[in-house]
């Protein structure tokens, strides 16, 4: 009688566990989670900030498929030969820089793929760190694509840190020195 009883409380315990962690398995399968990476920079030698985003290539692809009607083909070997200036056109469009509170004007160097991640680099040169008093970043890339897009940015200047999430509802991040 008492081997019955075990069995019996073997499979409740059992069918417990699968009607407990069955649904926790399908949330984290089913859900994307949307981020970006910005790290900014600067280059003493260069007097010029240092910009680096990291986005997942498949979004960004996604989101210049759904923007501008281009079919990219990021990171394969059919990649087009216009994405380059897609991509430089929508980062432009969703990413800004402020030094004192002005538009600063920034190159787009280029990017280059990491497994499922673009890289992109931007540099802002002739910037003047001793007349800096403030450095904004606006950052919007893929907030127009998705809602809970978290666009994430670190700075480290001048032996100042401090870091933002930027979301679609509040997209500015602010260094002050």
């Amino acid at each position: 009688m008492d081997s019955a009883v075990e069995i019996k409380g073997m499979n409740i315990l059992k069918k417990s566990l699968v009607v407990f962690i069955l649904p926790l398995l399908a949330f984290a399968t089913a859900h994307k989670f949307y981020v970006s990476v910005t790290n900014v920079g600067y280059s003493e030698d260069d007097n010029a900030l240092r910009i680096t985003t990291r986005v997942f290539i498949d979004d960004f692809d996604n989101v210049l498929r759904t923007r501008y009607d281009f079919a990219a083909k990021l990171a394969t070997k059919n990649e087009s030969k216009q994405a380059d200036a897609f991509i430089e056109k929508y980062v432009r469009a969703k990413f800004t820089v402020e030094i004192n509170g002005k538009n600063a004007s920034y190159t787009f160097i280029g990017k280059k793929y990491d497994a499922d991640m673009m890289i992109c680099y931007i540099e802002v040169p002739d910037v003047d760190l001793a007349r800096t008093t403030s450095i904004q970043i606006t950052n919007e890339i893929l907030t127009d694509l998705f809602d809970d897009q978290k666009n994430i940015v670190h700075f480290k200047i001048d032996g100042k840190s401090k870091s933002f999430v930027l979301l679609k509802s509040d997209a500015k991040g602010m260094l002050n020195l």
